[in-house]
């Protein structure tokens, strides 16, 4: 009884830190944020961890550093805090490793995160990050166009082209098992992610695209359709396109589509957000990924997705 005693009493204290800490970053006090935090994601609190993740990847109250921001969502994923797996996937699938990435994106679309439903249900779609299965695909886009994700509305539409009725069906049915995002815990303490321009997911399959959405305002947020995961970031106005370097080897991916029309149409619709830049239509199999460059580096590639305002990743060379 004692010892139950005492772990009822210290969760609430350790709750209470936690949202001191949310209460100093929401006032702009991040130093006492992250001092609040740090202790409690030591002795494994997954709130704190996750939202120290958000301190080290905005350079917050600490110097910014990715790989300590990783570090601590993916110790808040591995504890089973869903925002953090979908945060940590989506990371992880932007900057590469996309099969390590999977199985946290994956946990967090059947807990029903909307950008990671999205980014599982292109790669189901697609077949190359996970078994093909349409019906399942199909069912995650409904769930992650329902949540409002512009891009995943995109990709459902396109989805609804290329897959046969019988699958649909077969996908409806499955969708309403799903987990809704009414259903995700949501940490408590989530900092506020800086202002960014939203991608318009950020993204959709071989249908379309291999994007990343970005993130919720005050939550820890993130294929092929082409599809995190976003940058996660809340509402800003537009940042300016980087100059094109003709050097550059870099490309932005702004999506993957059925047809070469399609593509074209695409380009039609961002390239005044990309002035200098030149679209580039890459078959790859049944579709036609639509890029744009040339750039000098990751940063002007990712500078120039803040700009699209879409569904877009950059490309290394």
């Amino acid at each position: 009884m004692l010892a139950a005693a005492a772990i009822a009493c210290a969760a609430p204290l350790a709750a209470q830190t936690v949202e001191a800490g949310v209460e100093a970053w929401q006032h702009g006090d991040y130093d006492r944020a992250v001092a609040a935090w740090q202790p409690l994601a030591a002795r494994g609190d997954a709130d704190a961890a996750f939202n120290l993740g958000h301190a080290y990847r905005l350079g917050r109250g600490v110097a910014q550093d990715m790989a300590t921001a990783e570090r601590y969502y993916r110790q808040a994923a591995e504890a089973g805090h869903v925002e953090a797996q979908a945060m940590y996937g989506l990371l992880l699938f932007q900057d590469g490793p996309r099969q390590e990435a999977m199985p946290f994106v994956q946990r967090a679309a059947e807990h029903g995160d909307p950008r990671a439903q999205y980014v599982f249900g292109t790669a189901l779609f697609n077949g190359d990050l996970a078994p093909r299965d349409w019906p399942r695909a199909y069912a995650y886009m409904i769930r992650a166009a329902a949540a409002g994700l512009p891009y995943a509305q995109t990709q459902l539409a396109e989805m609804e082209r290329n897959i046969p009725d019988a699958d649909k069906t077969r996908g409806r049915a499955i969708a309403a098992t799903l987990a809704s995002p009414a259903n995700v815990q949501v940490a408590s303490a989530s900092p506020p992610p800086r202002p960014a321009p939203a991608p318009a997911p950020a993204q959709p399959p071989r249908i379309a695209t291999t994007n990343v959405p970005p993130s919720q305002p005050g939550r820890a947020q993130p294929p092929r359709a082409e599809a995190p995961s976003p940058r996660p970031s809340t509402t800003a106005s537009p940042t300016p396109a980087p100059a094109p370097a003709p050097s550059g080897r870099w490309r932005v991916q702004l999506g993957a589509f059925s047809s070469d029309a399609n593509a074209r149409a695409a380009w039609s619709q961002v390239r005044a957000r990309l002035p200098g830049l030149q679209p580039f239509y890459v078959r790859a199999g049944a579709v036609v990924r639509l890029q744009a460059g040339p750039l000098a580096s990751r940063d002007a590639a990712t500078r120039a997705c803040a700009a699209a305002r879409q569904a877009c990743f950059p490309v290394a060379p």
